[in-house]
């Protein structure tokens, strides 16, 4: 066991590592972050703040000389700076298990190795390969095989010769062509397993997209107890086969007839986990210390229903949001990221609304979007 006191490493400042580090503090340990940027999220609440690249070996090396334990906010550090730290303290998730979610076509023939389906989809590494495409895969999203998120690395096609254009227009880089399925709904899975294989979920979201951005998430989600039980299954099968520490996030398509779809997995806490925070016994970020300090596991039941708002730049358009407005709600919980720069589409916050009811909770959150613009 790591003990409270001591020091916690995190490669990555944003939103997600200062969530992770408001609740390492608040276990009572230290956290230092190692991120290149100035004035990142996470940099600002930390107790020291490495500017670096993730792939700055003397870097690596000080924050490894520091700290008892690593963890990532994101899955696309260099997989091998993992690896390099693993061989001087304690890192979770694994190397191994970060490295499959960093590639698309990884991740899916593994999610199908391990028995569970996926969207049919094609694998391109060449517009040749989309001339031989299956007709059954347009109209289809064509998507980058890394470094791809919240929409981008992404595009819709409709004829091939639009995929092939679209590839082009992506930089011809590996992708994968991903048949577009009507969806009756979109759900996910936030598992959290222990190093002693102990495991837990939290509550299923179910999301909701705008502009391929995560808009909200209600909770619990509005499926049958045998959809939300073959999706805990499915989540739990993955962190399996994974053998995966750690928190991770399985995304879900569902589709007519109530079937089950893994969309996506990411292997850190998600956006749409952060309901936990407000709504839970333990939030997703406290497991994710708890974990890499090889504490026990905390509880995951929902305490009230909740929906969750993400707040983008795009409130910001005309002037700051009114925050007194807001926050007349009483049972709405305001979480700003410490994001000066307000861009369209940049996630800057996020609200969390409570409720005695679900239908409560969504009625309040419906109130706030309105009040800030959101979705008008």
């Amino acid at each position: 066991m790591i003990k409270p006191g001591a020091w916690l490493g995190l490669l990555g400042g944003g939103q997600l590592g200062r969530m992770f580090t408001m609740a390492a503090q608040s276990l009572g340990y230290r956290v230092c972050v190692l991120d290149p940027s100035d004035h990142s999220p996470a940099g600002t609440v930390a107790d020291r703040h490495i500017r670096a690249d993730y792939g700055d070996r003397a870097a690596l090396e000080a924050l490894a000389a520091l700290c008892e334990g690593v963890t990532t906010e994101f899955e696309n550090v260099p997989a091998d700076s993992l690896e390099y730290l693993a061989a001087r303290c304690r890192v979770t998730p694994a190397a191994a298990a970060v490295s499959v979610a960093q590639d698309r076509m990884a991740e899916k023939a593994f999610v199908r190795q391990a028995g569970i389906a996926t969207a049919p989809y094609a694998e391109v590494r060449s517009a040749a390969d989309l001339e031989r495409a299956a007709d059954t895969l347009f109209p289809g999203i064509l998507k980058v095989a890394r470094l791809g998120y919240d929409g981008k690395g992404q595009a819709r096609v409709a004829p091939r010769a639009a995929a092939v254009e679209a590839f082009a227009d992506l930089g011809a880089v590996a992708c994968v062509l991903e048949q577009h399925l009507p969806l009756e709904r979109e759900i996910s899975v936030v598992v959290a397993r222990a190093s002693s294989h102990a495991v837990t979920t939290f509550p299923i979201s179910e999301n909701q997209h705008a502009h391929g951005i995560l808009d909200l998430s209600i909770v619990p989600a509005r499926v049958s107890e045998s959809v939300a039980g073959q999706a805990r299954t499915a989540a739990l099968q993955i962190a399996e086969a994974l053998d995966y520490v750690g928190v991770l996030c399985v995304e879900f398509f569902i589709t007519a007839g109530d079937v089950l779809l893994v969309n996506e997995i990411a292997p850190r806490p998600h956006n749409s986990g952060h309901y936990s925070i407000d709504a839970c016994v333990t939030s997703q970020f406290e497991q994710q210390a708890r974990i890499l300090a090889d504490l026990p596991l905390g509880a995951t039941d929902l305490l009230t229903p909740a929906v969750m708002v993400n707040l983008l730049g795009d409130a910001w358009a005309v002037s700051e949001p009114d925050w007194r407005r807001l926050l007349a709600h009483p049972h709405a919980k305001l979480h700003l990221y410490g994001k000066t720069d307000a861009r369209q589409g940049r996630k800057m916050g996020h609200v969390t609304c409570l409720g005695g009811t679900l239908d409560a909770a969504i009625a309040s959150a419906q109130q706030i979007r309105r009040e800030l613009g959101i979705g008008a």
